[in-house]
């Protein structure tokens, strides 16, 4: 079974409308009231824009989760986030951006990531994205929506950290296919993760990637 869509979404409450990341699905309906932690780590108080060409990647499970860390002035924070995870995945055009407002004497400074522009894509193994917004098209193959978290059995599973449940709503498949990538995240995590052509630069003021 193939299915092909095309969305994106914000959250503005904990009860949310889930999209699968850099890697995702129609649009489904699930509330994350788990408590589940998605990164094993804190996140900062900066999101990250993501852009690609095409994101290939083999054994994909999704599931919802909340990022937690700090905001800029070090208060305590929470993000609801959808965890979309690969066994391995492919990226071309790979475009990665955040910006840091106020910064004493300079103003606002950008960081902009580019790589996999040439011939060689991005090659990454394990990898598991906390995305927030996500506007693609998709393609999957062999879909199942539904599947308890703890059972998935199509891509990585939860990662090691998170405290996901694992009888809470997950969806896999066994391959997926996203054109024209545009996405906020809160956190990357990768057992491995190959930049070819890495071009790395500071800009002063916002310059993102989309």
């Amino acid at each position: 079974m193939e299915s092909v869509a095309r969305g994106g979404t914000r959250w503005k409450r904990f009860a949310v409308v889930m999209v699968p990341t850099v890697a995702a699905t129609a649009a489904i309906g699930v509330a994350l009231s788990q408590g589940a932690l998605a990164a094993s780590f804190a996140v900062s108080g900066q999101s990250f824009k993501v852009s690609a060409d095409k994101l290939v990647g083999n054994g994909f499970v999704q599931y919802g989760g909340v990022d937690t860390g700090y905001d800029l002035k070090g208060n305590k924070a929470a993000h609801p986030v959808a965890i979309s995870a690969f066994k391995s995945a492919t990226i071309s055009n790979m475009c990665q951006s955040v910006v840091t407002p106020d910064v004493p004497l300079i103003g606002t400074i950008s960081l902009q990531l580019k790589a996999g522009t040439g011939k060689a894509p991005v090659e990454a193994e394990n990898l598991y994205i906390d995305v927030a917004q996500l506007d693609a098209d998709a393609e999957f193959k062999n879909i199942n929506i539904g599947v308890a978290a703890g059972e998935s059995t199509k891509g990585p599973g939860i990662k090691k950290g998170d405290q996901a449940n694992p009888y809470g709503f997950s969806q896999e498949a066994d391959s997926a296919t996203l054109k024209n990538v545009k996405q906020t995240a809160w956190a990357t995590t990768a057992g491995t993760f190959k930049l070819s052509g890495l071009s790395m630069k500071l800009h002063k003021g916002v310059k993102e990637c989309y």
